[in-house]
């Protein structure tokens, strides 16, 4: 069977919780940043919410495109990591209730969390503690299943670590040898410091598909005008998507920009916006829509995200409504 999207990415349980500010505050972390912290700090983080009320789901940056994409009809596949422990068996139960194929060992150690605190104005803050899917390496891209499938999603938080920057690479090299379209997201504008010659690089070779918010967009070309970022990065890549959160986006396609509206909505939690904004344009291209009309649908898809907790559709869209989402 052939695959729409194969994703390679850092495999965490999402744990989202409403905080008020002034608790985010006395936790001491900065507002609407991700924040790489330890088990032990994690663990502390936890017992300070007490008994507030939890919502919990497989997750991560590609995981919950991929799952988005899935949630549309989408044929997918998954490379991560996850322990051999509660939060792991959950992970993978959750990803393959939602037909994600995804056929990963345990691993001794504890499985990643994402803890996602939200405030009353929509901003998520994001305490991530890897766990074992900071071990996610290059023998974990499947070579079959990446062949498999129309295109390859990688994320831009596997760069922060050296084993999991070579599995990113090996997904480079076999989308690279095979038919599959090569997406990559810029996932964090705090990587983009670290990592600009890296991201620079990919971008102006191999990648076909390049996502990135404007702030990502500006510290990468080290530019504050958004729309000529996305036009030099458009030179480099064939398609290119440049989120403008609540405006929408720009895309860029052979050399000619677009503004594509966003559709409006009372924000309650922006996480995984930019994420099933990913999934509708993967899903769309990869099912005979064009790149205007895969952001259109992009552009629903994460607007429903952001008006309820957490990055997973609370209420599917339907195949019968895809058609007139994007525009047709």
């Amino acid at each position: 069977m052939t695959l729409d999207v194969y994703g390679v990415g850092n495999t965490l349980v999402d744990i989202q919780v409403q905080v008020s500010d002034d608790l985010l505050e006395s936790l001491g972390f900065a507002k609407g940043a991700m924040t790489l912290v330890d088990h032990e700090t994690q663990q502390r983080v936890l017992e300070a919410l007490g008994e507030l009320p939890r919502n919990q789901c497989a997750g991560g940056s590609a995981a919950n495109t991929i799952l988005g994409i899935a949630g549309l009809g989408g044929r997918t596949a998954y490379a991560g990591k996850v322990g051999d422990d509660p939060l792991g068996h959950f992970c993978l139960d959750d990803m393959r209730a939602n037909t994600v194929t995804v056929d990963v060992p345990f691993s001794d150690g504890p499985t990643g969390t994402c803890l996602v605190l939200v405030t009353d104005d929509a901003q998520r803050t994001m305490l991530t503690y890897l766990g074992v899917s900071a071990d996610v390496g290059p023998g974990d891209v499947d070579p079959e299943l990446l062949r498999r499938s129309k295109a390859v999603y990688v994320e831009g938080y596997l760069f922060s670590a050296p084993t999991p920057r070579e599995a990113a690479y090996r997904a480079v090299e076999l989308a690279a040898s095979s038919d599959a379209t090569l997406a990559l997201t810029i996932s964090d504008s705090f990587l983009v410091d670290l990592f600009r010659d890296e991201f620079l690089e990919l971008a102006q070779g191999p990648v076909d598909i390049l996502f990135c918010n404007e702030d990502e967009a500006r510290s990468l070309l080290e530019n504050e005008d958004s729309r000529e970022c996305a036009r030099q990065l458009g030179e480099w890549v064939p398609r290119v998507a440049v989120t403008l959160g609540a405006e929408g986006a720009v895309l860029v396609e052979n050399g000619k920009l677009t503004h594509v509206p966003g559709i409006a909505t009372t924000a309650i939690d922006t996480t995984g916006a930019g994420d099933m904004f990913a999934a509708g344009v993967l899903y769309g291209l990869t099912n005979g829509l064009d790149f205007e009309q895969s952001a259109r649908l992009a552009h629903h898809a994460a607007a429903r995200i952001v008006s309820q907790l957490g990055a997973r559709l609370a209420e599917p869209i339907s195949q019968e409504d895809i058609p007139r989402l994007a525009g047709l």
